[in-house]
């Protein structure tokens, strides 16, 4: 059984979600889809000039996984450059806040995507290892998660 799919940190979303080669439709040549964490690699690494070793710490990946995303990117944007496909970016692998988390019950201790966390009817979050709702956010512990710091409480980082 293959591993999950671990999440990639990013700390882009663009605002620009398409590109289309000039005069020319969008399903003329086809279309690519570049992913969020692949996009977010590409600004690291050719925009901002990091080291490998940077850029797959800052996205919470280990330099060949980092690597692996980079190779993907680049082979998307070449082949809608040569074959003058459009760009779609979209989807992937990615949070933008990864959370620290604490089981009060088992005091298990592992860090999740806010976006992965298991639901339970009350919207609490459940451990994995023992299945509690009895978990509180490890940054401080104070019984919220990530004390509105998570993305969707409209802030990146503490």
């Amino acid at each position: 059984m293959a591993r999950p799919t671990k999440w990639r940190q990013i700390e882009n979303i663009p605002t620009v979600k398409e590109f289309i080669p000039y005069n020319q439709g969008k399903n003329k040549y086809g279309e690519n889809i570049l992913k969020l964490e692949e996009l977010e690699a590409l600004r690291l690494k050719d925009l901002e000039g990091l080291e490998q070793e940077e850029c797959a710490e800052k996205m919470q990946v280990s330099r060949p996984t980092f690597q692996r995303i980079l190779l993907s990117a680049r082979e998307t944007i070449a082949d809608s450059l040569i074959n003058g496909k459009a760009i779609r970016i979209e989807g992937g692998n990615f949070t933008r806040n990864i959370c620290p988390v604490r089981c009060l019950d088992c005091g298990h201790e592992w860090t999740e995507s806010y976006e992965n966390m298991e639901k339970v009817g009350n919207g609490e979050y459940i451990c994995p290892k023992c299945s509690s709702g009895n978990v509180v956010c490890g940054r401080g512990g104070s019984g919220k998660f990530c004390r509105g710091h998570c993305w969707r409480h409209g802030n990146l980082r503490e």
